[in-house]
């Protein structure tokens, strides 16, 4: 494992590293820096927690030489506005002793705020899809000093519906600049995008897609219902003396909200609450609090499960597990980071048992199963949203009748019969038809 000092960095890029405690390259950062160093396009491969963000700052601030321009010569495209904040942070760290000009930019927030800071002239640009493409249109973001584009969490972009601002935001960077991507997965939609716009990037890929991160102890528990999860849940929360800084998976914001009133009631001010209807300054300030140690953890949709580095989480939970294997590898990836360890736990219920095969699946690696506690209260009563799911997992499942055996062989029969013009076509008696008449009869008996 390489030193940041083999990298030969500037001093003064070096002394920032320094000061925060970074020793040891992870091997992204290790493959990334000769290949973005050497000017080419580059498509790295990752997984969560393996250190993407310093793998594409370092080697462009170890090239960084002050210029005196006004609009970006790097620009940073991440998914959500909590990425965005910490990107903007990291970069202002390495950069202590640099002149370098850092802004960060997103929607939810005064535009108008964000067109005077971008006025005032800005080197490195970090900033989600949607508010770049908006100041790009409106002229006061400007494209034509870009050196190098790098797009970060590139999957969860096209996976959250960013494809429209990104190729908007594409077509007006029209000068020759390099490229730079980050993605943990490889789907179809990521490589048709390289096709269209990138000019044949060098591939770096740390893992398979699915490949789970062997520092992370995963667990199973077999849990009936949603109700049952909860009491599961709070025990958990309570038995588990090590399960310090904990983050709650669920699958939409109204469970969200759910599970912290449940939380709150037995564990007062300890956990916070984070999802999409929440305003910008609640969910930043909220981060800021679970960072600070203020909250033991968060309840959350998979809104935290890409790109957010908190540190030392020592546990995941799966409240309900994930619908795609993919953003089960997102979800887990936020412990055992740094060199830490960490623990997934996950609850699934029965209709969540062929998720789970198919997570198993894509790891090659069979989660381990523990049995629910003795003493756990089990609840016989099923939310409104597990019924509804049960029973469109019934008429999903329902096959569509056609009449049995004889059916088949009704329809076999007459694939194999040139049946003549339609006059000279004879009726055939089948047993429904059979039935109609018997039908008919038995009622005109019983009108006479």
């Amino acid at each position: 494992m390489k030193t940041f000092q083999e990298f030969d960095l500037p001093k003064s890029l070096q002394k920032a590293l320094d000061e925060l405690g970074f020793v040891h390259a992870t091997p992204i950062q290790e493959k990334s820096h000769a290949v973005i160093l050497s000017g080419r396009d580059m498509m790295g491969i990752a997984q969560t927690g393996t250190g993407k963000t310093f793998a594409y700052l370092l080697p462009i601030l170890k090239q960084w030489k002050f210029q005196n321009n006004e609009s970006a010569r790097i620009v940073i495209l991440v998914p959500t506005r909590e990425l965005v904040v910490q990107v903007a942070e990291e970069v202002e760290k390495l950069t202590k002793y640099m002149s370098v000009r850092t802004l960060g930019i997103y929607g939810g927030v005064n535009i108008n705020t964000q067109r005077k800071a971008l006025a005032q002239g800005v080197d490195i640009l970090v900033g989600t899809p949607g508010r770049v493409m908006d100041l790009g249109l409106d002229g006061v973001l400007r494209f034509d000093e870009l050196q190098k584009l790098v797009i970060d969490e590139f999957d969860e972009i096209l996976n959250l519906g960013f494809r429209t601002q990104l190729t908007s935001i594409l077509s007006m960077m029209r000068g020759k600049k390099q490229n730079i991507l980050f993605s943990a997965t490889m789907t179809e939609e990521v490589d048709a995008m390289l096709d269209e716009y990138f000019e044949f990037p060098k591939e770096v890929s740390l893992a398979q897609s699915g490949t789970p991160l062997e520092k992370i102890e995963q667990i199973v528990y077999q849990v009936p219902n949603f109700l049952t999860k909860l009491n599961m849940l709070k025990h958990l929360v309570r038995e588990t003396e090590t399960m310090e800084r904990v983050l709650i998976f669920v699958n939409n914001k109204r469970i969200v909200d759910l599970v912290f009133e449940t939380l709150d009631e037995e564990f007062p001010e300890q956990f916070g609450v984070i999802h999409s209807n929440k305003s910008q300054n609640y969910r930043l300030n909220t981060m800021t609090s679970f960072q600070a140690g203020e909250l033991r953890g968060l309840v959350t949709t998979d809104i935290m499960a890409r790109g957010l580095d908190i540190s030392d989480i020592t546990h995941v939970i799966n409240l309900q597990f994930t619908e795609e294997p993919e953003k089960y590898m997102h979800r887990i990836g936020r412990t055992g980071r740094a060199d830490k360890t960490g623990i997934a736990i996950s609850l699934v219920s029965p209709s969540e048992v062929e998720s789970k095969i198919e997570v198993e699946l894509l790891m090659n690696t069979e989660i381990k199963e523990f049995p629910l506690p003795e003493d756990l209260k089990i609840e016989e009563r099923y939310l409104d949203f597990e019924k509804e799911k049960k029973k469109m997992k019934f008429l999903l499942k329902t096959p569509k009748k056609e009449g049995g055996e004889a059916f088949h062989k009704k329809k076999d029969k007459n694939a194999k019969v040139n049946l003549g013009s339609p006059g000279k076509r004879k009726p055939r008696k089948t047993e429904s038809r059979n039935r109609n008449i018997e039908r008919k009869r038995d009622e005109k008996r019983k009108k006479k």
